[in-house]
């Protein structure tokens, strides 16, 4: 599977954020404590927020760990909204169209998970896909298919609704090929403004998935600590698995669960795969 991390908050390094923790997500790519396999080598990808319209994005089959363009950007690109994600393939490719985190417009998605034998429900999932946004599908993923069978049922308008109908028509169409349990997610998406996190699985039994505890009160129980004076009350993350062994710094997102992260502030909702039609 994968790791990913969604930050918002003060402008940070990349590198604060990737390199520096003490099980940040380039440790992650080599050893990861949490994850369905401990390296994920097949790739990785970063996408941040600036001063232009749409976010950038920089992917690389590189593993993370053994990829100098990934240190020299980090140590120099600053933002406040960073998508990171490291990956270890399902069985798809490893080329630079396969990398999350996957942008449309200004929208970014990535996943952690898989569908459930993709290569026998692929067919009939693309045909859901809006015509319109068909052509802009590049690589071969589940992950990027089920973003844009998101964007088709409304993500820009409604992200939970849209990923619920999408989800919805991913266990329809896998029960109808025999498959008992067609899905296996944590997913975030951000347009920029705010960020929706996703943890569901059909078995009822998903991906690690963490959000960060409020800053403010981190600062009151570890005052001695650096990093907590240089982040901003609105600082949050939302990791696969935690980036270092601070106590109480992280709180496990429920199972069947959709977290909204906006101006600093976490709602939770329960998550329940929607029927499409």
């Amino acid at each position: 599977m994968c790791r990913w991390l969604a930050y918002s908050g003060s402008p940070l390094l990349l590198e604060d954020l990737l390199f520096k923790p003490e099980n940040s997500l380039v440790v992650q790519s080599r050893h990861s404590r949490m994850g369905a396999e401990s390296v994920n080598g097949d790739g990785f990808g970063v996408g941040w927020y600036s001063t232009q319209a749409v976010p950038g994005v920089f992917t690389s089959t590189e593993p993370a760990w053994n990829d100098r363009n990934l240190r020299e950007l980090s140590a120099q690109a600053k933002t406040g909204r960073l998508f990171a994600h490291i990956r270890a393939t399902t069985g798809t490719a490893v080329q630079q169209t396969n990398c999350h985190p996957f942008r449309h417009d200004d929208w970014l998605w990535m996943h952690n998970g898989s569908i459930t034998d993709f290569p026998t429900v692929k067919r009939d999932l693309a045909l859901a896909v809006a015509p319109e946004l068909f052509p802009d599908i590049e690589g071969s993923t589940d992950s990027e298919l089920f973003f844009y069978l998101a964007l088709t049922f409304g993500l820009e308008e409604d992200p939970p609704t849209a990923v619920a109908r999408a989800v919805g028509l991913i266990e329809e169409t896998g029960h109808r090929h025999g498959i008992e349990q067609p899905i296996q997610m944590t997913v975030a998406t951000t347009d920029g403004n705010a960020t929706w996190a996703f943890r569901y699985s059909s078995a009822h039994e998903s991906r690690s998935l963490f959000h960060s505890q409020d800053v403010s009160t981190l600062r009151q129980q570890y005052p001695e600590h650096p990093v907590l004076h240089e982040l901003s009350d609105d600082a949050r993350l939302v990791v696969s698995e935690p980036l270092g062994n601070l106590r109480g710094a992280w709180r496990e997102v429920p199972e069947s669960t959709c977290l909204v992260v906006r101006e600093g502030r976490e709602t939770m909702h329960e998550f329940v795969p929607s029927r499409v039609g």
